[in-house]
């Protein structure tokens, strides 16, 4: 099959869909919608945008559940959960917590991983910054996953949570990725506490619906989620808008979620949306159902 590729007037198809997007209606499907309340100052932010970020696994309905449940457990206020005076109350805590494979023990090393950090550090920014400064978003991430690894001896599993595109897994890195955009993105829906990080350098948080919306638009050829398909993806996105490439992110993930997109030709559904002209699933074909 030939590579597919978007039509000349793509980026205008893409903008059409941006404008018009229900956000608020898909806000509260998302993480992030869980995520906003608690970040009243940095700190805050960083502390639920990680554990959010971590526990995204699954439908975002269970995501967010998970989220408010930890968020129970630390009465309201995520900074108790790396305060180094609660560390015995969370360990007991968290001892019954699940949330798909991640488990409360690894969680609670988290907590103490970001309170140690914390002791040193400000803010996690400057721990992305120490790579990124050496050669871009990809160290940046690296040293970031670095920092939450930790020092020391985990719990079975706890490192496979923090991947690097540096690894030779070509893991995608989504969740690590969805938290470097909450903290940098200035634009709605996201928080913006990073001040120095450019928007333009960020890279796309590629779930499974980004994924298949991006290959049938040709934004990608490849079939498999790796970092090249990062790679691939947030590069054609950001020949569209290089100032603010992932702003099409929430917009593509929750077409897929929210079911306006069907990933299948169903011209009730299809008809009027902005880049069916792009589509694969469309292109050169009659619009019938």
């Amino acid at each position: 099959m030939r590579p597919h590729h978007p039509t000349p007037e793509f980026p205008a198809h893409l903008s059409r869909l941006y404008t018009s997007f229900p956000f608020e209606r898909s806000l509260a499907d998302d993480p992030i919608s869980t995520i906003r309340p608690l970040s009243t100052d940095l700190r805050r932010a960083e502390v639920a945008g990680v554990f959010g970020s971590t526990l995204a696994i699954g439908n975002t309905t269970a995501i967010r559940g998970a989220i408010e449940r930890l968020v129970a457990l630390a009465d309201g206020d995520v900074a108790l959960l790396v305060d180094p005076a609660w560390s015995k109350e969370r360990r007991k805590a968290l001892r019954s917590f699940r949330h798909r494979w991640i488990r409360g023990d690894q969680l609670d090393h988290l907590a103490r991983t970001l309170s140690d950090y914390y002791a040193e550090h400000d803010s996690l920014e400057r721990a992305f910054l120490q790579g990124w400064e050496r050669g871009g978003f990809d160290q940046g991430l690296d040293t970031l996953s670095r920092a939450l690894r930790g020092r020391g001896r985990s719990p079975p599993g706890y490192r496979a949570l923090f991947p690097s595109p540096l690894e030779p897994s070509g893991s995608p890195c989504k969740r690590l990725t969805l938290f470097v955009r909450w903290m940098v993105r200035p634009g709605y829906p996201d928080l913006g506490y990073w001040n120095h990080v450019p928007t333009g350098a960020l890279k796309v948080p590629l779930d499974q619906h980004v994924h298949w919306i991006a290959y049938h638009l040709g934004l990608t050829a490849r079939r498999t989620r790796s970092w090249a398909t990062v790679e691939e993806v947030s590069e054609a996105l950001r020949r569209i808008d290089p100032i603010d490439p992932v702003r099409y992110d929430f917009v593509l993930c929750h077409t897929g979620i929210s079911g306006d997109c069907p990933k299948e030709r169903d011209l009730s559904v299809c008809g009027p949306c902005s880049v069916r002209p792009d589509c694969l699933l469309w292109r050169g074909r009659g619009a019938v159902a």
